[in-house]
């Protein structure tokens, strides 16, 4: 593998908790770290990248998303919770056939390299057939992204495997690990997507909680979303199982008790924040604030682009000025204005980072820029009247930057975008074939756009 120096850069480091900017050079090689220094002089034959005018910082982790919906982007886009489980779940998920699965997710994935997501947890519950299984691994493995598959339930009928569903996780989930996805060291590794408490029974759930720890997977599920924490009260039923281990992540968590944060605090489990969507569709306030009081390991993520756009950049500044409002509001119900903001970008830019990547279990590889970690690396361009000029680094990040400023994005040391362009030689057909895909499935099924 190539041997790669990133010049002159601004590069982002965590001291103390803290991401500090200073001017820097990184080498890279064999696809990892192995010099951050002021200046490096070392002989190098292969690439030598100048990133004078660029911030150089650890790619994003998406921790939470969707990709096999990615055809359908503004199907959702005014959309509850409910509408959204019957017109996708419920409606057009039936009909995925694996090559739909395919072509969402190797759009999916490519959008997120686009924005400068290096590391994605694809929560997969279209699981229809193992050749849907087979069909979105091999998709994110064409994309060339770091990515977690988490091997769900089938989307045949949303109301046969989703509530009071007494059915069982999918056996063919040994079958996944042992034949499709058995190492934990390449690109994509595999977890397991479950329903969990407040969507089956508590008989399911500790079955399919049980084969994740057999098959050694990290388990994730969908909790405190809407209505369905206070209803179901599902922290509290998975601590009195005694099933809650640090293995667990939960998506949302926004309706759950102070009580539960703390329970969750205590078992070390992770949550993941999902701001943009959770906010449309009627979930709850995003729990970012919640999660950072109680220390409990948190990421971002994108959830659904049907209804949300794709990059981390709109869920940083969603997540950051949402909890700002939370906060503001209680004061100003006192009569009183905020005299220091609660939470900064710099906490927000750690969630998007090293904060994603200790959610989904892969900080020993990635979300920082640390020697010895993988080379995953994005560069951003702050030569632009967008961002420029750039006097608070952090700040041009979360605040500032979109898509079009990443200008190089690296995972694993391989370069995936270049000069503010794809490095995927068929990308117009794939946006065609994503038309086609989308066209055939709602002429089948046609389903109300709001």
């Amino acid at each position: 593998m190539k041997t790669i120096l990133i010049q002159h850069g601004t590069v982002l480091t965590l001291q103390n908790g803290v991401f500090v900017p200073k001017v820097a050079d990184i080498l890279v090689k064999n696809g990892k770290i192995v010099k951050i220094e002021n200046e490096i002089n070392h002989p190098v034959d292969d690439e030598i990248i100048d990133a004078s005018g660029m911030i150089v910082m650890p790619g994003f982790v998406d921790t939470h998303r969707h990709l096999w919906e990615t055809a359908f982007k503004g199907l959702a886009g005014n959309w509850t919770l409910m509408e959204y489980l019957n017109g996708v779940l419920g409606g057009i998920a039936p009909d995925f056939e694996p090559k739909d699965v395919y072509t969402g997710n190797l759009l999916g994935a490519l959008e997120a390299i686009n924005s400068g997501i290096t590391t994605i947890f694809d929560w997969s519950h279209i699981m229809n057939s193992m050749e849907h299984a087979e069909a979105a691994i091999q998709a994110l493995r064409d994309s060339g992204i770091r990515a977690k598959f988490g091997y769900g339930t089938p989307g045949t009928s949303v109301w046969e495997w989703f509530y009071e569903s007494k059915l069982k996780h999918p056996l063919e989930a040994k079958t996944v690990r042992k034949k499709l996805l058995p190492s934990d060291e390449e690109l994509v590794t595999m977890a397991l997507a479950i329903r969990g408490p407040e969507y089956s029974t508590m008989e399911v759930t500790s079955h399919d909680i049980l084969l994740g720890r057999e098959l050694g997977l990290q388990v994730s599920m969908h909790i405190g979303g809407g209505a369905f924490g206070p209803r179901y009260n599902g922290v509290q039923k998975l601590f009195e199982a005694g099933l809650l281990e640090p293995d667990l992540n939960f998506a949302h968590a926004n309706t759950i008790s102070e009580n539960d944060f703390k329970i969750l605090a205590n078992h070390n489990c992770s949550i993941s924040v999902t701001p943009e969507v959770e906010l449309q569709m009627g979930l709850g306030l995003p729990a970012t604030g919640k999660a950072i009081k109680n220390r409990i390991t948190c990421g971002l993520g994108v959830d659904v682009v049907t209804a949300t756009s794709g990059n981390m950049f709109d869920q940083m500044k969603v997540a950051l000025q949402a909890e700002r409002a939370i906060q503001n509001e209680i004061l100003y119900q006192k009569g009183e204005m905020p005299e220091k903001l609660t939470i900064t970008d710099s906490d927000i830019l750690k969630m998007a980072t090293l904060g994603g990547a200790q959610t989904i279990g892969l900080a020993d590889r990635t979300g920082s820029l640390e020697v010895g970690k993988q080379a995953d690396i994005i560069l951003i361009d702050t030569r632009n009247i967008s961002i420029a000029p750039s006097v608070n680094p952090v700040s041009s990040v979360v605040l500032y930057a979109k898509e079009n400023h990443v200008d190089t994005v690296m995972v694993g040391g391989k370069i995936v975008k270049r000069h503010g362009t794809l490095i995927y030689p068929h990308l117009q057909e794939l946006m065609e074939n994503a038309r086609k895909s989308a066209t055939r499935i709602l002429n089948k099924k046609p389903v109300k756009v709001i």
